[in-house]
């Protein structure tokens, strides 16, 4: 088991016992000089630690060695006899597309299987909507009086950076324990026909966690929406991504959809880029038929098919979707130990500090930590001025900004656990160092 670095001083492992926005004036400026006494000698170590995305560690990538040895000499026949070294196939391998299908909840037929990176599919589809529309608009997304989405926040920054690239205008919704909140969602969406659709990380959502319930599952299917052609942009990136024994479930968007009679609504999106190699991936989009269509059709534009070598790769390295989870365990014994050593230090070294409360995910890659309010970016700051970089304040938010300035995203896949103890030991001195120094400031001008 890795223990929290002895190193630490004994100050600042005492202070989870103390309740710091309680201290007087007096108090918070001995602390106030006490941390910078240590933060000095934190920088004076010269890190250099990243905790800034969820990249897989070299370690998980090994797991996928296999695959550069696929599908070898001789074996680039696919399932139907096709050769995967030619043109064709847009749709992809379906010998692939029969294990993501179970997994990703989409029938077959439904699936495309493409390059290697889901986000390229969303901004496929948010650029075609724009410039075309989608089966069931009356005119492009791009024409009119503009174009909204709704995002729940915290959520994911790249899902934001399409919708600002394309000056879709960002209506942001709060995160739930169950998901976002469906009154504010339902409310909008029923009353704006500039909304067009709504970003959804449905399982293990980046950053927070949290995974949907079954109501707000429902509810997202059958809402009214004042837009014909609205479209939920379901991004299951986490799918197979647990991070205890228990494989957690979500509703099947598509089926409830369906059985609403909005089977066009949902934009399935998932990947392999955190189960296998990252950047040599195979990404899915699942949904109608006529969505699928519609898709694909624009893609048979600009490319005569994916690459079907690393698909068929793929599918003879994974074989099943029982092979999926087998491979994923293997990932969990990796991940689970860095995620749980987090908590660990978070909860020993800030304890009932009152500064930061942060999340427990049970699948994902990241944990999301709320400091006090107005404090997040300048925490950020302190820990690059000591070699150990974050995640931007504000990232999870519409156009970097997060209104409070209190949320931070955490991953600890990349760093070696070593590394991860000496990140997260530091951190937590710069959430204590700016908290008291936040503290300070509101006593004395208070």
């Amino acid at each position: 088991m890795v223990q929290i670095n002895p190193a630490l001083p004994v100050s600042a492992r005492d202070d989870a016992k103390v309740n710091l926005p309680r201290l007087s004036t007096s108090e918070l400026t001995r602390h106030r000089e006490q941390l910078r006494g240590e933060y000095a000698a934190l920088q004076a170590r010269g890190l250099a630690l990243d905790l800034t995305r969820g990249k897989p560690s070299a370690e998980q990538l090994d797991l996928s060695e296999a695959l550069l040895e696929l599908p070898g000499a001789g074996r680039h026949l696919a399932g139907d006899g096709s050769d995967t070294r030619n043109y064709g196939g847009i749709r992809g391998l379906v010998e692939l597309r029969a294990i993501f299908g179970e997994l990703l909840q989409v029938p077959v037929g439904q699936l495309v299987a493409f390059g290697n990176s889901s986000l390229e599919l969303m901004h496929e589809c948010l650029v075609h909507a724009v410039l075309f529309g989608v089966p069931g608009s009356v005119q492009p997304w791009g024409l009119g009086t503009g174009t909204a989405f709704v995002c729940p926040v915290p959520g994911y920054d790249r899902h934001f950076a399409l919708c600002e690239k394309l000056g879709i205008d960002m209506i942001t919704v709060p995160m739930e324990a169950t998901g976002p909140a469906m009154d504010e969602v339902e409310r909008l969406v029923a009353a704006d026909a500039r909304i067009k659709g709504i970003w959804c990380v449905p399982k293990y959502s980046n950053p927070s966690g949290i995974r949907y319930s079954e109501q707000t599952v429902d509810r997202l299917a059958r809402m009214r929406t004042a837009a014909d052609d609205f479209r939920i942009f379901w991004d299951n990136a986490y799918a197979v991504h647990h991070l205890t024994e228990i494989r957690h479930e979500i509703p099947d968007i598509l089926q409830l959809a369906g059985a609403a009679g909005h089977a066009d609504r949902p934009f399935v999106f998932g990947s392999t880029s955190k189960i296998t190699l990252a950047g040599s991936g195979v990404a899915f989009y699942g949904s109608s038929m006529a969505n699928v269509d519609w898709l694909t059709g624009h893609l048979a534009k600009r490319t005569i098919g994916p690459d079907k070598v690393n698909q068929l790769r793929h599918a003879l390295f994974l074989q099943t979707p029982a092979g999926v989870h087998t491979h994923m365990e293997r990932h969990r014994a990796l991940l689970a130990p860095k995620f749980d050593l987090v908590q660990r230090i978070l909860g020993d070294q800030l304890g009932d500090s009152a500064v930061a409360t942060w999340t427990v995910p049970e699948g994902g890659y990241f944990v999301t930590l709320d400091v006090l309010a107005g404090c997040a970016s300048r925490v950020v700051a302190l820990a690059a001025g000591a070699g150990i970089a974050l995640t931007a304040a504000g990232a999870p938010f519409p156009y970097g900004k997060d209104p409070d300035d209190r949320v931070i995203r955490l991953a600890p896949t990349y760093p070696p656990l070593s590394e991860l103890a000496e990140a997260m030991d530091g951190l937590i001195l710069c959430i204590k160092l700016a908290a008291v120094e936040h503290l300070l400031d509101a006593s004395i001008t208070g």
